[in-house]
C-alpha cells in the first residue's frame, strides 16, 4: 500500500485501526503500524492529523515493546523450568522432548 496516495484523514483512520487491532492479541499489527507510519508521524512536514498519528505510533511502539518483553520473559522462564514443572509443562508444550531433563 502506498501511503502517499491516501488523504490524511484516511491515513489517520488506518493508523487507528492498526493501533486498536493490536489490542486483540495481534502485536504484529503494532509493528506494522510503527513501520508504516513512522515517516508520516516524525519525518513529514506538519499537518493537522499528524499529532494523532504520532500518538498512535508511539503507543503502538510501546505496546509492541511491552508484548516482546512479556513474551521473552515467559519463554525464558518456561525453558528454564520446564523439566521441573513435570506434567504441567508437558500439557503446555506442543512437543514433548525426549530424553533426560
Amino acid at each position: 500500500m502506498n501511503l502517499e496516495r491516501l488523504p490524511n484523514e484516511e491515513k489517520l483512520g488506518l493508523c487507528r485501526k492498526y493501533y486498536l487491532g493490536g489490542f486483540a492479541f495481534l502485536p504484529f499489527l503494532w509493528l506494522v503500524n510503527v513501520v508504516w507510519f513512522f515517516r508520516e508521524a516524525f519525518v513529514k512536514p506538519a499537518y493537522t492529523e499528524q499529532l494523532q498519528i504520532k500518538t498512535y505510533v508511539k503507543r503502538s511502539a510501546l505496546g509492541l515493546l511491552l508484548w516482546v518483553a512479556v513474551l521473552t520473559t515467559w519463554i525464558t522462564i518456561f525453558q528454564h523450568f520446564r523439566a521441573q514443572w513435570g506434567e504441567v509443562a508437558d500439557y503446555l508444550s506442543f512437543t514433548i522432548p525426549l530424553g533426560i531433563p
